[in-house]
């Protein structure tokens, strides 16, 4: 009766659809390897995607690499090569790696392909028949050394907005606001190095700002993490632009009727999902229309929390005037750091993994468990070598693969190798029904680390169970009842095999091999948990299902890592050096710096990094806008005493003018303000 009423409030919880759910990863960008930073998003998908499976519904999961661009030109110039063999090398490189890793998608495309290319064409035409798109001569960069227009990363210069230095489609050190082509102040070619010159250049437009109240409509019912729909509103609610979706590349899908223009990557590349839609479908033999046209059918993004603009604002906005279903849901992952560092390629601190991981012998579940129990997904995960081994030993080896093992050993030596008799404890049945639910309301909420501690908590249960029942004693005084704590325990140990299989799916099916269960436990349904195992049914041959991580192998792991940041710090010193210019004394002097004091803090719509300040310098309250807001709390910062250059020529960032600068150091990305040791008079100068 209980297993009964169970998968009747399952069925309740998870709705099964008619038509398939189709999940989607962010395309990795194929111009280098895959890092531990990718799998932050592609394994909690691979987790979701597996669990759905496993509960009944019809799952469809896409994904495939973004091959345009001018990061991928600038590589394969500087490799020598074309960009479709630099698209094709690294495209094969991270397929590879996803399936050593367990994520096994239903298709995995390119974004070159021509079925990406007939669709972004397809869906570009109807938006120009549609009146959504518009011509328009525009200013831009242009290098006269290199004798070509100067697309996105071919340029660098200063953010219009923040006063930052900034790439050429976004500010990537100040305000993190998207930019568009001829908007970057200052511009540079990042090739050769000559000032740019500003020539007209006719480029198509997006009437992205009239579908400001279809996106405020659509973010309000948009389902996934808060951190995501919450981040998308701010933006539609500030100020929404149209968008330039053309670049003057030769390599990418050529705008309709144009040679000389190619679409923005960001128009091609999230078409790909539909695209590689269409390429499973036609090897399924079903229709792609199933997923993306009509009514919702439940498509889900899993992101990274640094595209989220493009995924809840620019892709809907597209999806809605080209006349295609929108997702239902867009799932962002808090970003990852290396050792409670930011991370970052160019100074070595990185984690690569194939070279790393993979490479070094270790098994793809004890990552991916990792990544699913460490944090909320929405929330920054911290990899260090010491806590990785650590999570490692305490709970797979000392409490999961402990549990098990001992409820196999100990039946298979006392019973004959086989399933005891025995009534199972209603008790042990009611704790695997509460864990199934936990587990359900995490998936619900996207909360995988709710989902893997709620089954880690079962597996304490089953330690704590198996000691305090001491079948070893029983099995002397009364077999019967060590039968029944064993078959309690064999009960518990099933169903940590059924719902741990999507998070470590090769190790548990060792499991469920070693439990004497046949087929694949993929194809379980989570409810069978609850369905008890058969008295006298053989059982496997008990093994160790976790190796611990010893401290000398950990100690090696973390010197590689080490001698990585290094190098990387010795390659960049010579040229930090070489920026360093000289200033006289006189120089210094005249700079006005004083002790202020925060009065006021306030968060400026649209910019998750920057703050309006109200700082007093002594007898007078200056506006200043710091890019301090992923560092500190506004209502940690009112009467902080800080450092403040005075006379610096105000500058407009966010629209917003700021008539001070705080001086701060650059600590791994993080700003650290320099404030007096011991307090002292608001308004005192620094000499």
């Amino acid at each position: 009766m209980v297993i009964t009423l169970f998968i009747a409030s399952l069925s309740k919880k998870i709705v099964m659809r008619d038509r398939p759910v189709l999940v989607t990863c962010g395309l990795p960008y194929t111009n280098g390897p895959c890092h531990l930073g990718h799998l932050r998003t592609y394994v909690p998908a691979d987790f979701y995607a597996r669990y759905l499976r496993r509960s009944g519904e019809k799952v469809v999961f896409i994904c495939g690499s973004d091959n345009h661009g001018t990061p991928i030109v600038v590589s394969a110039e500087k490799d020598g090569v074309s960009p479709r063999t630099l698209s094709e090398k690294y495209h094969a490189h991270f397929d590879l790696t996803f399936r050593r890793m367990g994520v096994i998608f239903d298709h995995f495309g390119m974004t070159d392909d021509q079925a990406n290319h007939r669709r972004t064409r397809s869906i570009v035409n109807r938006l120009i028949e549609n009146g959504h798109v518009y011509s328009k001569v525009i200013q831009q960069s242009y290098c006269t050394k290199c004798k070509r227009f100067l697309p996105d990363r071919y340029v660098e210069g200063i953010c219009p907005h923040c006063g930052m230095p900034a790439r050429g489609d976004e500010c990537d050190q100040g305000c993190g606001r998207h930019l568009e082509p001829g908007e970057i102040r200052e511009p540079t070619c990042m090739v050769c190095g000559t000032k740019a010159e500003s020539r007209d250049q006719e480029h198509y437009f997006f009437r992205l700002s009239e579908f400001k109240d279809f996106l405020i409509g659509y973010l309000d019912t948009l389902t996934g993490t808060l951190n995501a729909r919450n981040y998308a509103l701010g933006w539609v609610k500030d100020e929404l632009r149209d968008w330039c979706i053309t670049r003057t590349l030769h390599w990418g899908v050529k705008f309709p009727g144009r040679d000389d223009l190619v679409v923005y990557v960001w128009v091609d590349a999230p078409i790909g999902y539909i695209s590689f839609t269409e390429e499973w479908a036609e090897q399924a033999g079903t229709s792609w229309k199933d997923c993306w046209c009509g009514e919702p059918t439940g498509i889900t993004h899993f992101i990274g929390g640094d595209i989220v603009y493009h995924h809840c604002i620019f892709w809907p906005a597209m999806l809605k005037g080209a006349g295609y279903t929108l997702p239902s849901a867009v799932v962002a992952s808090g970003m990852l750091k290396i050792d409670d560092k930011k991370f970052s390629k160019s100074r070595g601190n990185v984690i690569w993994v194939k070279d790393d991981y993979m490479d070094r012998g270790l098994h793809p579940d004890l990552l991916r468990y990792y990544l699913a129990s460490y944090t909320a997904h929405n929330k920054e995960v911290n990899f260090a070598w010491n806590i990785f081994a650590d999570k490692v030993n305490s709970e797979l080896v000392g409490a999961f693969g402990n549990f098990i093992n001992r409820a196999l050993t100990f039946s298979v030596k006392n019973f004959e190798g086989k399933v005891p008799e025995g009534k199972i404890d209603a008790d042990v049945l009611a704790r695997i029904e509460e864990t199934m639910a936990e587990v359900i309301s995490g998936l619900e909420e996207y909360e995988f680390k709710k989902a893997t501690d709620s089954v880690m908590t079962l597996a304490d249960y089953g330690n704590t169970y198996f000691q305090s029942h001491e079948p070893w004693k029983l099995v002397k005084s009364d077999k019967d009842a060590a039968g029944s704590v064993l078959r309690s325990c064999l009960q518990i140990a099933k169903a940590l095999v059924i719902l741990m299989e999507p998070v470590m799916p090769a190790k548990m099916q060792n499991a469920w091999k070693q439990l004497g269960m046949p087929g694949e436990v993929s194809k379980i349904a989570l409810e069978d948990a609850l369905v008890p195992l058969d008295s006298g049914q053989s059982l496997g041959t008990p093994e160790i299902l976790f190796d611990r991580l010893e401290e000398k192998f950990v100690k090696e792991l973390e010197k590689i890592f080490m001698d990585r940041i290094k190098e990387a710090g010795y390659k960049g010193k010579g040229t930090q050096d070489k920026k360093i210019e000289e200033i006289s004394f006189e120089d210094f002097q005249s700079m006005d710096i004083r002790i202020g004091e925060i009065k006021n803090a306030e968060a400026i719509k649209g910019s998750n990094k920057l703050l309006k300040l109200a700082v007093d310098i002594g007898g007078e309250v200056r506006q200043v806008v710091a890019g301090i807001a992923q560092s500190y709390a506004k209502e940690d910062l009112v009467g902080t005493q800080v450092v403040v250059l005075v006379n610096l020529k105000p500058a407009k960032l966010f629209g917003i003018e700021s008539q001070a600068m705080l001086l701060a150091a650059d600590v791994e990305g993080r700003a650290v303000l320099l404030r007096p040791r011991d307090a002292v008079e608001t308004g005192t100068k620094v000499r």
